[in-house]
């Protein structure tokens, strides 16, 4: 069966991991995706660790299901081919600041008037109409610029950033989902446009969902920060041989924790008996569960907190990501071959569908390897693909 996605074409004009990662999720998706990168790369192919130079582990969570042309963009003859595959794209995805991106003549108004058909999806850090526009903006400029460093100041008393490429990722998942509603807009009318994918705004948006919180209203009807998240404690908890989340979230909820944990005294305690009491003692809610869950063991909890449909959850460890049973079992971690790297694990696509599924068909390319293919399918020779290898205009 043939992806969801089977018949688009995108090209993959992105570097790093918002861009790639969103066409990867594409490809899963049974997009064609074929990967423009310059010819020493794009900058993950350096990152460790690695087996072979140009194949890190980085690279290769990122650009499966990719066919990779390297391809000077800074000559004339690079800028034609790169045309002639527009010619015959659907997509075009960038994560290049506007200034380098009108520098190799991408502009989106010039490639609109040649393209008219033609999505072209620009994820930038800062909107393309602000004074910001062409800062380098990385993940944790972006977290910084979000309000994401001080939600955790707030948290934690430190002004540190989320251990995770967060801005990079949750971007990458709005580039997915905005590149599909413009599609089926192309697919209805013929026409293609512009959707531009600031990180700064992204991600702000998506943290002030809850943080925003009583400042939603005009006037205010509270501070900012969403209580749950931000109040002393909400912690995992110290069990008595590892870390779990217990995490009782409704008043019969903690009621029924309590009565678990044989402590049937605090079960009727006003203090948690209603949604506002409940917020206004939430860090005496949380030392109680860190109180008590020393006394059992994980096992024991979840098998109590599963009696009492009390949410719980064990921590896992990464380092334990490719033998626990949920993550193997639902195939969301298994080894494959690469042609090059050997034996690797790789990382499965999180969604089901029952008629169209997604997933790996082709494990991430090396640098180049299918820039002969591609151009011969754009009717160039062998002769002439030659001339631009020996150019230095393909890297092959």
């Amino acid at each position: 069966m043939g992806g969801a996605l089977d018949g688009l074409r995108v090209i993959d004009l992105a570097s790093v991991v918002m861009g790639p990662y969103a066409c990867q999720i594409l490809g899963d998706l049974g997009a064609e995706v074929i990967k423009i990168e310059p010819p020493a790369g794009d900058m993950t192919r350096r990152t460790l660790p690695q087996r072979n130079p140009g194949m890190g582990a980085l690279a290769l969570n990122v650009n499966r299901n990719k066919r990779s042309v390297a391809l000077d963009l800074k000559t004339d003859a690079g800028r034609a081919v790169l045309d002639d595959l527009l010619d015959t794209a659907d997509v075009l995805v960038t994560n290049m600041r506007p200034g380098a991106l009108d520098r190799l003549g991408l502009d989106p108004g010039r490639v609109a008037e040649r393209f008219p058909r033609l999505v072209q999806v620009r994820a930038q850090g800062f909107r393309s109409d602000s004074e910001l526009a062409d800062r380098a903006a990385y993940d944790e400029i972006v977290q910084a610029s979000s309000g994401m460093v001080d939600l955790m100041r707030r948290a934690t008393g430190t002004p540190s950033y989320a251990p995770t490429i967060l801005a990079d990722k949750v971007c990458a998942l709005t580039i997915a989902y905005s590149t599909l509603a413009a599609v089926i807009h192309q697919r209805a009318t013929g026409e293609g446009q512009l959707v531009e994918v600031p990180m700064t705004d992204t991600l702000l948006a998506f943290n002030l969902v809850e943080h925003l919180s009583g400042h939603t209203f005009v006037p205010a009807e509270g501070p900012t920060g969403f209580n749950r998240s931000m109040a002393a404690g909400h912690e995992a908890v110290a069990t008595k041989d590892g870390w779990a989340c217990i995490l009782p979230y409704t008043p019969r909820n903690i009621a029924d924790f309590f009565i678990a944990a044989g402590r049937d005294d605090l079960a009727a305690d006003e203090r948690f008996a209603t949604s506002p009491a409940m917020a206004a003692h939430q860090p005496e809610l949380y030392a109680l569960i860190a109180e008590l869950a020393p006394r059992r063991t994980t096992d024991e909890w979840a098998q109590l907190c599963a009696q009492y449909s009390v949410p719980f959850a064990p921590v896992l460890a990464v380092d334990d990501a490719e033998t626990d049973p949920y993550v193997t079992d639902g195939g969301l971690l298994t080894e494959a071959e690469h042609p090059t790297e050997g034996r690797y694990r790789s990382i499965g696509f999180p969604v089901r569908f029952t008629a169209t599924p997604g997933g790996m068909r082709t494990p991430a390319p090396t640098l180049g390897a299918d820039g002969a293919d591609v151009l011969r399918e754009l009717g160039r020779t062998d002769d002439e693909i030659s001339a631009l290898v020996a150019d230095g205009v393909l890297a092959r």
